[in-house]
């Protein structure tokens, strides 16, 4: 659901992703009306077209339904997939807000269906290695963590179709977008936190939509800063910002009694960067780039760019219980989600928060 022809998310991740796995095919599409729905499937080759969720979902040959489209239609939407009994997967994040993330997680658990959670970036060939370097003690015992990242968007303009990113009521934000997919690698790499404190700040005034060149005032923030102590005892520290830097837009660094990882992209969208992997250990005298095992990726060399960690995902979902790689889940999301409201309330009250 939620598929548009062209520079979608859907488009551009989901489709290829699928079309290249030989455990899927893409038997139907819905959209917000049924005239957009089957545009869209006649210029993708879909078979059939539904104006609504609940119709694809009724569909006796639809077993997984995937969810694609803004935050705050998250919820109604993957209910009525839920209901229908079909398996879902659900954009990042979950659900606007901690309440709704777990009324999808607990629905789903009561009805037993299997679940998938956009958190694509712990499915990349090299957050997995990074995983495995740090168990098998490449860096000795970590001692800490830096991190820092641009937002790409919630600078100083957006298009007309994601201006709904520059008000933080839609649940779309610096925080729970860039930051969260990313904080959801360090965590999948390094384990999760124990308590939190955490600033967020509205720095822009205003932004500009491009297409009318009409400003508007800033309703999101723009910079997201974290700090605290993951359950192991590492250190963590984070700052992302919105917009594009001339300089660094992802760095991620973890360094250890023996040893020093850093991870680099041209965003600070983990879950859709192309990821540098540079290391250096016991004598080394400085960092070199690490190239990644080629049994870190499990989906074939044609699929590219963003779709890469989508089919990793969908890959690994296919194995079921064989997985080598457990796919995040809604129960997942909701520890994610629980990180996110914590950062939020320690923010607010101007105090640490433990999770």
């Amino acid at each position: 659901s939620g598929l548009t022809p062209g520079d979608s998310w859907a488009a551009t991740a989901h489709v290829p992703a699928l079309r290249a796995l030989p455990a899927y095919e893409i038997v139907a599409v819905s959209s917000s009306s049924l005239a957009s729905a089957t545009a869209a499937a006649a210029a993708l080759g879909i078979p059939r077209a539904f104006g609504d969720v609940a119709s694809l979902a009724a569909d006796p040959s639809v077993d997984l339904v995937a969810i694609t489209v803004k935050v705050p239609h998250h919820h109604t939407l993957v209910s009525a997939a839920l209901e229908a009994g079909k398996m879902v997967y659900c954009e990042w994040p979950l659900g606007n807000g901690l309440q709704e993330a777990i009324a999808m997680a607990d629905r789903a658990k009561a009805l037993g269906i299997r679940t998938i959670v956009g958190l694509q970036a712990r499915a990349s060939p090299v957050i997995r290695y990074v995983r495995d370097l740090v168990r098998d003690g490449y860096l000795g015992k970590v001692l800490s963590t830096t991190l820092v990242g641009s937002g790409r968007v919630w600078g100083p303009s957006i298009n007309a179709r994601n201006q709904y990113l520059y008000d933080r009521t839609n649940g779309a934000t610096l925080l729970s977008i860039p930051f969260g997919h990313t904080i959801d690698a360090l965590c999948s790499c390094l384990g999760e936190f124990r308590d939190v404190s955490a600033t967020l700040a509205m720095r822009r005034e205003s932004y500009l939509v491009l297409e009318t060149q009409q400003e508007f005032p800033m309703a999101a923030d723009d910079q997201v800063m974290v700090n605290g102590i993951l359950e192991s005892g590492v250190a963590v520290a984070v700052h992302y910002r919105g917009g594009i830097c001339r300089g660094t837009n992802l760095r991620w660094e973890i360094n250890g009694t023996e040893g020093d990882l850093e991870i680099t992209a041209p965003t600070g969208h983990a879950q859709m960067s192309e990821l540098t992997l540079r290391g250096g250990h016991n004598g080394d005298v400085g960092l070199s780039e690490l190239a990644i095992p080629a049994h870190y990726r499990l989906t074939p060399p044609e699929i590219t760019g963003q779709a890469v960690n989508v089919a990793e995902v969908y890959a690994e979902f296919a194995k079921g219980d064989a997985a080598t790689y457990p796919v995040a889940d809604f129960a997942a999301a909701v520890v994610r989600h629980r990180l996110l409201d914590a950062i939020e309330r320690s923010a607010a009250s101007g105090r640490r928060v433990a999770l």
